[in-house]
């Protein structure tokens, strides 16, 4: 991996932090070489976040670092940062690490009235010198310079300090205190001489606890400049920057079916793209929860691996009212295929929603994950906070070309109310949109359902009867009638008619075809008579002409005999002659 990034436009080059999304914020980490300021209120992170920079550069960069505390003792510090997962004793021990407390007397410095950072600079160069430090981490200025009344003095000895960093060539954190009011730090000095100040706030709202980031100054480098949320978890500090995910993300060309067998006739045939988000939104009762479902159980018995996150629901009450539209969860929990998660959404911060979401996707590696329903953060927290925080996640998916499947309650959502819309205006940042409708007419309340869009492939305009049972989901055809599509009962009296009107048009046409077939007989019949008359006929002429061969025979025959009868007497006589 590399340690540093150069930018292109600049002369010097900046230090990867190895924090998850600071180094996005800044373009590529710190100033390498040159000081910065990390500030902040009491408890909002600053010396774990100077711990996990000297940590990661030691581990991931090559870069051996010095901590130099002057509030805390090394085995304090080794004992705090051992829950995120550092072994500070194990770096030391392999000269990656050097831990130095220096405790700073002010009565000392008050009887003298004498103070000077040589003796610091010695230190703090022999530490670096001992293994060979580019990374150096001061925990915090104030503490360093607590007993110095005189702004003049102090102001001297900051720039000294931080020219003796640079000149060292040392990538710096220097930590201090948030000042009073609007002041960024203590003095109010230490913002001018640093090359990158780096604000932490720690604040609470409505009971909710939330960390921020923001980079206030980078000298010679464009940064993101807004407030960013931070977490620190089990595995150090997590930056949750929008401006971080760049909609450069691979896409799949990979359909997967959604296991509705007519949906996915609706969707082009194939279903949905592997990878995409699909947003599945309705009011209350119109089964968003049961198409979620189904999607991840068609997943995992293509034996791919699914999260299910809950807002509403125990996994227990999931699992059982999943049962009831035959959808079997349970299986594919026990086969290890399917997690789900459920809480509150209050139980914690947005953020550690989304990093909690984060470190489950990491070590269960699904292909899908569904969260139902989104809307429900909305009852914790302000829209203006959950739709970044829903960004970040959906992006998050997209890079790792996991399929999402959103729920969302909206309002309205009969067959004569305005187009719904998602109450957290997240519709955009979906490729798919299917949305569910309660239809009430002659007394019943029945589902349908539409794709209101879904991006990169042809799909049904048509709306689909929605129905769910023990069979499980199934999609029909809905009627149009006079004014208004036909669902339910009124369908299947309309069914009823259609079939009625068939049977009858069958009769109809059977009618017709025997009527067809009696014709055919009577003309046969004719045919055969006729052909019989004809036949006798034929038989008589034959016959006629076989009575006059016959008598022409005769009558030749009695010819001929009267001719030889007339010869014979003819001889006779001249034979009588003769003799005479």
């Amino acid at each position: 991996m590399k340690k540093t990034e150069t930018n292109s436009s600049q002369s010097f080059s900046k230090a990867l932090t190895g924090i998850d999304g600071l180094d996005e914020i800044t373009g590529g980490g710190l100033p390498a070489g040159r000081p910065t300021l990390v500030c902040g209120s009491a408890g909002c992170g600053k010396t774990m976040l100077a711990v996990e920079f000297l940590v990661r550069g030691a581990t991931q960069f090559a870069e051996p670092g010095v901590f130099m505390m002057f509030e805390e003792s090394a085995m304090e510090l080794t004992a705090n940062v051992h829950s995120l997962g550092f072994d500070l004793e194990k770096l030391v021990a392999q000269k990656n690490i050097v831990l130095d407390h220096v405790h700073i007397e002010r009565s000392e410095i008050e009887e003298t009235g004498e103070y000077d950072l040589e003796g610091l600079f010695i230190r703090l160069g022999h530490a670096i010198d001992s293994i060979g430090a580019k990374r150096v981490v001061l925990d915090t200025v104030e503490a360093l310079f607590a007993g110095l009344p005189n702004h003049a003095v102090l102001r001297a000895e900051l720039r000294r300090l931080f020219r003796w960093l640079k000149d060292r060539g040392m990538t710096a954190i220097i930590t201090g205190e948030k000042g009073e009011g609007n002041a960024i730090t203590r003095y109010g000095l230490e913002e001018y001489v640093a090359d990158c100040v780096i604000v932490l706030d720690h604040r609470v709202q409505e009971q909710i606890c939330t960390r921020r980031l923001r980079v206030l100054k980078y000298r010679g480098t464009a940064h993101g400049m807004n407030e960013y949320p931070f977490l620190i978890g089990a595995h150090g500090i997590s930056v949750l920057p929008i401006t971080s995910l760049q909609l450069d993300h691979e896409v799949s060309t990979q359909r997967v079916p959604t296991g509705i067998r007519r949906l996915d006739e609706m969707l082009g045939g194939k279903g949905v793209f592997r990878g995409s988000s699909v947003l599945v939104s309705g009011s209350a009762g119109t089964g968003k929860s049961s198409v979620a479902a189904k999607l991840i159980e068609t997943a995992c018995q293509r034996g791919e691996r699914a999260l299910f996150f809950a807002y509403e629901e125990s996994t227990a009450q999931i699992v059982r009212n999943m049962r009831s539209v035959n959808i079997d969860l349970a299986s594919w929990i026990k086969k290890g295929l399917l997690e789900i998660h459920s809480s509150r959404p209050t139980l914690q911060g947005l953020e550690q929603h989304l990093l909690m979401m984060h470190d489950l996707v990491r070590a269960f590696r699904p292909t899908m994950v569904a969260v139902d329903p989104i809307s429900n953060l909305t009852m914790a927290y302000d829209d203006a906070e959950v739709k970044p925080t829903l960004m970040r996640l959906i992006d998050f998916l997209k890079k790792a070309q996991i399929t999402a499947v959103f729920t969302s309650l909206t309002t309205g959502g009969d067959a004569t109310s305005a187009p719904e819309d998602s109450q957290l205006g997240v519709s955009s940042l979906m490729d798919t949109w299917l949305m569910l409708r309660n239809v009430e007419f002659t007394g019943e309340r029945n589902r349908t359902i539409f794709v209101r869009k879904s991006r990169g492939m042809a799909h049904s305009n048509q709306i689909r009867e929605f129905v769910l049972s023990d069979k499980g989901i199934d999609l029909v055809d809905v009627y149009l009638g006079v004014d208004r599509v036909l669902t339910g009962s009124a369908r299947v009296a309309q069914e009823a008619r259609e079939r009625a009107a068939a049977t009858l048009r069958g009769e109809d046409h059977q009618r017709k075809l025997r009527q067809l077939a009696g014709k055919r007989k009577a003309i046969e019949a004719q045919i055969a008579a006729l052909q019989a008359e004809a036949e006798a006929d034929s038989a008589e002429v034959h016959f006629v002409i076989a009575q006059e061969t016959l008598q022409k025979s005769i009558t030749h025959q009695n010819t001929d005999a009267m001719a030889r009868q007339r010869g014979g007497t003819s001889g006779a006589n001249g034979q009588t002659k003769a003799m005479r």
